[in-house]
């Protein structure tokens, strides 16, 4: 997935700028090395993406490119996030071939996911379920459900569609009831700030709507002290409201990590101000009980 991602950000690039001259580095990061142990146990934020901006900060390269859900709120004061492309389907997928839904799954089917949001979801809108930790790319991941060593797993979407596996989806578990990880569907392109010719060059793949509803989901996430490993979800969007304004929408959860309890906030915000509406939203979670959730998170971490 990593080189799918670098390798599209690569061919825009030169089909924006012709005759541009664009090298792939490639890095391991620990989390790559590591497909086996839980997330968590690993040292979870950062996984893959702190190398990869150590590269860039150090001049190895000039231009990190993230899955956005895995870049922490917290990233290195040298580096800017210089665009977001146009976001791809926000929602997860489930697959599961034999009960197609997640409704149909009976009690005590095994759900395979590494993502503690959602483990939390799935608990929460099925607690009758067995959901297992998996790690892996996702080829490996899909054919735990494939071959039936597990009823299903849930992967993201755009996952699936960027690498041409979405017709393996059974059922697709999105907004409003499911909500994505913070950044989920997006890239995140950095660059060093000082580095001014490569900001221009950049500037041409951002999508204007993505970056301000990302900026908006981050913003919340980071006002709780959250990386990228608690269990929260955020869906940001440029909306319609009454009398056709256009604004910022911001839905957020955050649960605990069994599922048993959910707090919810949905706020908006005018499109140029993303930051004040994630910290409001990030302020009315902790208004409607988060803190207690993300408190039993961190003592189980």
């Amino acid at each position: 997935m990593a080189r799918w991602q670098a390798d599209w950000v690569a061919d825009a690039l030169r089909a924006r700028h012709p005759g541009l001259v664009v090298e792939i580095v490639e890095i391991k990061t620990k989390g790559d090395r590591d497909r086996n142990s839980p997330l968590a146990a690993i040292g979870g934020t950062g996984l893959f993406t702190k190398e990869i901006q150590r590269a860039v900060v150090e001049g190895r390269a000039d231009v990190a490119v993230h899955s956005l859900k895995d870049l922490p709120t917290q990233t290195p004061d040298e580096l800017i996030l210089a665009a977001v492309p146009t976001r791809e389907d926000v929602a997860d997928a489930l697959i599961a071939p034999v009960h197609r839904t997640l409704a149909a799954l009976p009690p005590g089917a095994r759900v395979g996911t590494g993502s503690v949001r959602r483990r939390a979801q799935l608990l929460f809108k099925r607690p009758d379920l067995e959901v297992t930790t998996i790690r892996g790319n996702v080829e490996t991941r899909l054919n735990q459900a494939l071959e039936g060593k597990l009823d299903a797993v849930v992967l993201a979407f755009a996952g699936l569609r960027r690498l041409g596996l979405e017709a393996r989806a059974t059922d697709r578990l999105g907004p409003p009831d499911f909500l994505p990880a913070v950044g989920q569907g997006a890239l995140g392109i950095e660059c060093r700030r000082d580095d001014a010719t490569t900001r221009s060059l950049l500037a041409v793949l951002d999508d204007l709507d993505t970056h301000r509803a990302v900026v908006a989901e981050r913003r919340a996430l980071a006002e709780l002290e959250g990386g990228c490993m608690i269990p929260m979800a955020a869906w940001g969007r440029r909306s319609q409201v009454a009398g056709g304004e256009a604004r910022l929408l911001l839905d957020a959860f955050v649960l605990d990590p069994d599922g048993k309890n959910q707090v919810a906030s949905s706020l908006d915000g005018p499109l140029d101000d993303p930051e004040a509406l994630g910290l409001r939203v990030a302020e009315a979670l902790r208004e409607a009980g988060a803190e207690p959730l993300l408190a039993a998170f961190r003592g189980n971490a």
